[in-house]
């Protein structure tokens, strides 16, 4: 290989011999060679299409498809590029299109012609397959331990901060006084989901395609089950058509990646609200924000602002496979080549989205009489009088009437509901007696959410103790 190949120059020459040009007699456009080359984003897998190679050859060798000294040869020399891509002294060439061809060819540099029996039994079609399926399968079982990080994070966070009271919202507009930690664990339950969803999609990634042949399958007596054993996958794919053609396990994967980055999304939106002059609910750290070139008083949350405008872009890459995908006839298409880099970007993003939450979160300061004063406001406190009512015998309709007269009279007034004196209340409903007062204190209207899942501080308790159990497996 010469200098420019080395370097990925686009300017090599046409001379390298392709090793699927027997049926050509002409060259390969070179502006067509560098836009049909794809080795600049597959070379991430060259992991795992070694590995697969390494299983190919074991099998072949075992069914006496090649000889023991032919397959013995193969693996030594794979194994010797294994090392050298581990210590980073591969240069791949764009010449030879893909990591498959750039794998074997210096294989064939090492090794001598005997590399050519390696592609015995096999296509590129269920080769790449394999790659993917091994290389995402190994990506999502990192996430699935990065969501127990940062679902351990949010039991953790809920923990220390649980008597904490906050404003709970629904239409942006102050609902209901909730716990901090009720808040927080709230997020605990939709990282968990996102956790079972990748759990959940395993059973279908940990199926091998390899044997599959082009689109047919393959006239050697081949063991399928035996290549499928020695790379971890847990089946084989049953029809060889579907095993080249089927890309919903990358779609699946960006669906539930799209999913949990919508979570991290509508965290993140609320932190900055949260952080903001006007709410002042929390501090965030100077770990994890940033200055501005020209205010010196600004502190902007530009991770968390990061995370939201990220999520567009996970979610791009949904849309953009699902469009690879609509239109394809079976079974292999070249537009399938674009699988995989938005699958890599979107595994990227969510790693280091994940990874940045779970530092940042115990880093947070938060301002507790802030929350609890917000809380009181907008007569969040309006239900507990409406239910007061409806235990006296009072129908929850009439109830809820009564008490919106009395928070549009304290509205009049500039007061909060638990400021009016009994006397006006009275005006208004005789079923009102003193007791109302211990009523409408935010920490009774909490601590009588007692329902299962409810705010209640026992409630709550209870979820972190069941989080705890469940992470404690994981």
């Amino acid at each position: 290989m010469d200098n420019r190949q080395r370097d990925g120059d686009t300017t090599a020459s046409h001379e390298h011999k392709r090793m699927w040009g027997g049926r050509f007699s002409g060259e390969t456009d070179d502006l067509v060679r560098r836009f049909n080359a794809s080795i600049d984003v597959d070379s991430r897998m060259a992991l795992e299409d070694i590995e697969g190679s390494i299983a190919h050859a074991t099998m072949l060798a075992e069914r006496g498809i090649l000889a023991q000294d032919e397959a013995t040869s193969i693996v030594e020399g794979l194994r010797g590029i294994l090392r050298d891509v581990l210590t980073e002294k591969i240069a791949w060439s764009i010449d030879d299109e893909d990591i498959h061809m750039n794998v074997e060819r210096l294989l064939t540099d090492r090794i001598g012609p005997v590399a050519g029996k390696l592609h015995t039994a096999r296509s590129r079609n269920d080769q790449v397959a394999t790659d993917f399926r091994l290389w995402l399968r190994r990506a999502t079982e990192d996430l699935i331990a990065l969501l127990a990080d940062v679902r351990r994070t949010f039991v953790d966070f809920a923990d220390q901060h649980l008597g904490i009271i906050m404003p709970g919202y629904t239409h942006l507009r102050v609902a209901q006084p909730v716990l901090l930690s009720h808040h927080m664990m709230a997020y605990y339950e939709m990282f968990t989901r996102d956790g079972e969803r990748f759990e959940d999609s395993l059973k279908r990634l940990r199926v091998s395609p390899l044997g599959a042949g082009a689109l047919a399958g393959t006239g050697f007596p081949i063991n399928r089950r035996r290549t499928a054993e020695m790379l971890g996958f847990e089946r084989v794919t049953r029809n060889s058509l579907d095993a080249v053609s089927d890309r919903d396990f990358a779609l699946e994967f960006l669906s539930y990646a799209s999913i949990a980055m919508v979570h991290l999304s509508r965290l993140c939106e609320e932190l900055i609200l949260w952080s903001s002059e006007e709410f002042s609910f929390i501090t965030l750290p100077d770990s994890h924000t940033t200055g501005s070139s020209i205010m010196p008083q600004k502190k902007n949350p530009d991770v968390c602002e990061l995370v939201r405008g990220k999520t567009g872009r996970v979610c791009g890459n949904l849309m953009s496979l699902l469009m690879v995908m609509k239109g394809l006839p079976l079974a292999y298409n070249k537009d399938m080549q674009e699988d995989k880099e938005g699958v890599f970007d979107a595994v990227h993003t969510l790693q280091i989205s994940l990874e940045l939450i779970s530092t940042m979160l115990p880093t947070i300061d938060v301002h507790a009489e802030r929350m609890r004063d917000a809380a009181s406001r907008g007569f969040s406190n309006a239900t507990d009088l409406a239910d007061y009512l409806a235990k006296r015998g009072l129908p929850f309709r009439q109830a809820h009437e009564v008490v919106g007269k009395l928070v549009m009279l304290a509205d009049s007034e500039g007061v909060r509901l638990e400021n009016l004196t009994l006397s006006r209340m009275q005006e208004v409903s005789d079923l009102i007696g003193y007791d109302i007062y211990d009523v409408l204190a935010a920490e009774r209207v909490v601590s009588a959410r007692t329902s299962y899942g409810g705010t209640a501080q026992s409630q709550v308790k209870h979820q972190i103790r069941s989080a705890r159990k469940v992470l404690g497996r994981a």
